[in-house]
């Protein structure tokens, strides 16, 4: 199991100095310093050093943004609805928003961009996996990978957005959600026409043989569902 406790003190310690250095090697070994903990501890839980400091630092978030989201009523939404509040609410868990820009410079880093997009991918799945997504074929893939590009466009217009209460970047989501509302209606109508229907028999075949990931075989870039 994840030592959590560590890893929090850990990241609390490097938090106040990610402003000033970035998730670079000089945070992680203050980080150490500061938090108390054993270095060896420490590298154990970070074998990268501030690279996965910042990815524990996102899972964090991921974390505190699943708590939020139980504590409300969230079934009752509809989809579009939870969706929207899921994003949301991944974003106002952030505290330091200097922390997230820094990741997002690390991220950008040609050998850490793999690492970056897993990110991504891991919240955009588990914002589909709260939302109720069932679906176990090519379409949890396309959910996904559509999830992750609205989410990274709104979190890069909220890194600058100076809007009260970040009034600007929740309506940049509604319009990007729109979009994709829209883009899934166009797709609807095309496999409802008669003559354009035979056009998409062959995507919606080939969509249909694919399958999810099984969740209990812990593929790279997915969660288990209620893991922390």
């Amino acid at each position: 199991m994840p030592d959590y406790e560590s890893t929090d003190t850990l990241l609390d310690a490097a938090l106040l100095h990610v402003a000033f250095d970035g998730w670079s090697e000089a945070t992680f070994a203050v980080a150490i310093r500061d938090s108390g903990l054993d270095e060896g501890l420490a590298r154990g839980i970070c074998p990268r050093g501030a690279v996965d400091l910042a990815l524990a630092y996102h899972r964090r978030g991921d974390r505190e943004m699943a708590d939020r989201l139980a504590a409300m009523d969230f079934d009752a939404l509809r989809i579009r609805e939870r969706i929207i509040t899921a994003v949301r609410t991944r974003l106002e868990v952030v505290e330091d928003k200097e922390a997230v820009r820094c990741g997002m410079t690390l991220f950008s880093l040609p050998h850490h961009a793999l690492d970056g997009a897993r990110a991504i991918w891991e919240t955009c799945d588990q914002i589909w996996t709260l939302v109720g997504d069932t679906s176990t074929d090519g379409n949890w893939y396309s959910k996904r990978a559509i999830l992750s590009g609205v989410y990274s466009s709104t979190v890069l217009f909220w890194l600058g957005d100076d809007s009260p209460d970040h009034h600007a970047t929740w309506e940049f989501l509604d319009r990007r959600i729109e979009n994709v509302m829209k883009f899934e209606k166009v797709k609807a109508q095309v496999n409802d026409n008669p003559v354009l229907k035979p056009f998409a028999a062959l995507p919606n075949w080939v969509m249909g043989q694919i399958r999810a990931p099984r969740r209990d075989v812990g593929m790279p870039g997915t969660r288990h569902r209620g893991s922390r």
